[in-house]
């Protein structure tokens, strides 16, 4: 049977490396370099284009626990990852370019994978396809999707933060520290006063931003809201957001600051840092003017503007199986932020799991469904059995079901859900190598 997966972004990296490492054969088709998206720079695979984090690695984060589960599945990106990590305290960052590249490398080389690089407009000769286009799915396969699912698309805008040259920045105006001390001080603090901040919000809320076009609805996805769009919600919101001073002391005065900017590496040399929670929509001149408006960043160099763009997904709940096969056609996968799950391991997670039942059905057997008690399982579960419209969803323990003790503190009822979860995606595994 020949096989086909359509998009080498996160999630069709990883459907396709499970199907070429159970041995059989796929073609994975990339429209990049021929055509590039309205976020994406290079032709290589997984492209990382918002934060270069992944998440927290604590057992206790959503995003944490996705990734040893994913770590049992034998995920490629994360293997990958691990090679090209960059210091970001309890987070889990990397070098992008560094990452990404190699990715590519992988894949290139893998003998039962054939790299297809052109633009999908319609479904390809294959008898099983995977489809991982992501939120920036071409405008003429949106249009070959939607006639595959007879319905409509929802929509909302994810914003990218900038990032700056780390030696144009002000060192004297901050200090390196992370949060109540945890970490080995990995972010730079950009410290405002009381008067600065006033400053810069006021110049932040009149700021101009890049309009929308007429026929297209402004809904932002909360964990990428645009900073300015943040700062409308009043004046302290930043301080609670972004912005924030808790848990950091200014060593210079041995007081917590009014308020702090913090830059994180984006490389592993360190020579880039990124504004971190400051996705934009502004206009490029007016990202500089303001932004420059942060003592630290006065003469800061901006090698990366924020931008906005519109991102895609189909109404799972109604369109997938639990296995992420088309309802009206089994044959046919959907994986990565396309389904509506949101984040970047979240998007690779269910590209494995669209892998994995790939293969079964080329091996005669039947999909699987991740158990609901994991991580995986609750997010695929939330996008195809949500009962409203669907809203993009990230990796969070509110998925999982709760647990029959009498555990009141919320860390440790964390952690036994983590402990449960880790117990059944091992069972997953066996079940899988059966």
């Amino acid at each position: 049977m020949k096989v086909a997966v359509i998009g080498a972004g996160l999630a069709g990296s990883e459907a396709a490396y499970k199907i070429a490492q159970a041995g059989f054969k796929v073609d994975l088709y990339e429209m990049r370099p021929k055509k590039l998206t309205p976020a994406h720079t290079t032709g290589y695979f997984a492209e990382i284009v918002c934060s270069n984090s992944f998440g927290s690695e604590s057992l206790t984060s959503g995003a944490g626990l996705l990734k040893k589960e994913m770590e049992e599945l034998g995920s490629l990106l994360l293997d990958v990852a691990k090679e090209y990590k960059v210091p970001a305290g309890q987070a889990f960052a990397v070098d992008r370019e560094k990452f990404s590249k190699k990715v590519t490398q992988v894949l290139e080389n893998h003998p039962n994978i054939n790299i297809v690089r052109e633009e999908v407009k319609q479904l390809p000769d294959a008898d099983i396809v995977v489809i991982a286009t992501g939120p920036l799915t071409s405008e003429d396969f949106s249009k070959e999707i939607q006639k595959l699912t007879s319905s409509e698309y929802l929509y909302f805008y994810d914003a990218i933060a900038p990032v700056v040259d780390a030696s144009t920045v002000d060192y004297s105006k901050g200090f390196w520290a992370d949060r109540y001390g945890k970490g080995s001080g990995d972010y730079f603090n950009c410290v405002l006063s009381q008067e600065e901040y006033e400053v810069f919000y006021q110049e932040l809320i009149k700021g101009e931003q890049v309009p929308l076009k007429d026929f297209e609805k402004a809904v932002y996805f909360e964990g990428c809201l645009p900073i300015e769009e943040m700062a409308r919600r009043g004046k302290e919101t930043l301080l609670y957001g972004p912005m924030k001073p808790v848990g950091l002391i200014d060593p210079k005065t041995g007081k917590r600051p009014f308020a702090v900017v913090q830059l994180r590496k984006e490389n592993i040399e360190g020579t880039l840092l990124s504004l971190v929670g400051f996705q934009t929509k502004l206009k490029y001149p007016e990202q500089q003017r303001i932004f420059r408006l942060i003592p630290a960043l006065k003469d800061a160099e901006f090698v990366k503007l924020g931008s906005i763009h519109r991102n895609t997904f189909i109404q799972s709940q109604k369109l997938l199986l639990p296995t992420l096969q088309l309802k009206k056609n089994p044959n046919i996968l959907f994986a990565g932020q396309i389904t509506g799950v949101e984040g970047y391991m979240a998007s690779a997670a269910t590209g494995i799991i669209a892998g994995i039942n790939v293969v079964r059905i080329l091996q005669g057997k039947e999909p699987l469904t991740v158990p609901k008690e994991t991580m995986i399982g609750g997010l695929i579960n939330y996008i195809t059995t949500a009962k409203n419209e669907l809203q993009p969803m990230g990796p969070n323990f509110a998925l999982l079901p709760d647990i029959n003790t009498k555990i009141k503190n919320k860390e440790e009822r964390k952690l036994k859900k983590a402990e449960i979860a880790l117990e059944k995606i091992k069972e997953f595994k066996e079940k899988i190598n059966r």
